[in-house]
């Protein structure tokens, strides 16, 4: 026992010799990264305005599930004696923090690339109490797309089922606000937004795309919609769908910025899983059912079907 006690020390204590050691390096190693804050082919933001917090737009993003799903989310049971001071509560909060986050943004923009003052703190508190004023119509919306798709899934065995647990709607609503701010010309944060969407469903949804009501992503997974893509209403697809653009040529990509470069997705669309729709001048016409895997770069006309023909199997 007394040599293995001893065998124990002698060990402890060369664990804890080489651990000083390694660790004796760490300031030389810290002192490089500093200095390599320095190099301008890196990007990093070490200064004194603010930018946005991608925690926060994390928690904006489910406190917006509680007040546009009421009772769905809500921290605490959501009943008709409490909704007046449970959502009075949500609204001021949401509103507090949507006005930092929307500021921060502005003024990281305005202080980057050295643009005129637009008084920032103004305009986050008008942004955020915009987006707020506009709840109804979201909550409205967002109801579309929920009846169509319970309406177009057998295996949905309620609507409840779709709100708490369908991706493509959780993808969706996350669009639908950041659309709203998008549409406001705010800078940086919608795009933070429904790029935490991106990364919990798989779902990557621009939020300068254009899309009506009614609208479905079935399953979701590996789905695209670039930033100038128009969709109609009643419009459904499925997983791996790309609504994209064509590839841009080096350093092309300045000059393309603002025009249209992704297809419009005209009504009552169905587009099936694996498909690639590319080009601003790409129009899928009303009506039409584009199939799995096809790969389309020209305008299909209204009430038209495109399908692969059937490939042929080998079996050895």
């Amino acid at each position: 026992m007394k040599d293995d006690f001893t065998e124990s020390k002698i060990s402890c204590k060369t664990e804890v010799e080489t651990s000083s050691a390694h660790r004796s390096q760490l300031a030389d190693i810290a002192e490089k990264i500093i200095k390599s804050c320095d190099d301008t082919e890196c990007y990093i933001h070490i200064d004194y305005d603010p930018i946005p917090s991608n925690a926060t737009a994390v928690e904006i993003i489910n406190r917006l599930k509680e007040i546009l799903f009421p009772g769905y989310f809500n921290r605490e049971k959501l009943d008709p004696v409490n909704l007046k001071y449970s959502m009075g509560q949500s609204v001021s909060v949401l509103f507090d923090m949507l006005s930092l986050q929307i500021s921060n943004s502005i003024r990281h923009d305005c202080l980057r690339y050295n643009l005129e003052c637009s008084d920032c703190g103004e305009r986050g508190q008008k942004a955020a109490l915009e987006l707020l004023a506009k709840i109804p119509f979201i909550r409205k919306t967002l109801g579309t797309d929920v009846s169509a798709t319970f309406e177009g899934d057998p295996a949905a065995k309620s609507y409840d089922e779709i709100i708490f647990s369908y991706p493509g709607i959780f993808a969706v609503m996350v669009y639908r606000v950041a659309n709203l701010l998008y549409k406001m010309d705010i800078p940086l944060f919608p795009r933070v937004l429904t790029e935490h969407a991106h990364s919990v469903t798989g779902i990557d949804i621009h939020p300068g795309a254009n899309i009506g009501e009614s609208f479905v992503i079935d399953h979701g997974t590996g789905v695209v919609i670039g930033e100038t893509t128009k969709i109609g209403n009643n419009v459904r697809i499925y997983q791996g769908v790309t609504l994209g653009a064509l590839s841009v040529p080096p350093g092309g990509g300045e000059k393309l910025k603002g025009k249209k470069r992704h297809p419009t997705i005209e009504d009552d669309v169905t587009i099936y899983s694996g498909a690639t729709i590319l080009g601003g001048d790409t129009v899928i016409g009303a009506r039409s059912v584009i199939g799995g895997n096809v790969w389309i770069t020209e305008s299909i006309p209204p009430d038209t079907t495109v399908i692969i023909e059937n490939p042929k199997l080998i079996y050895r």
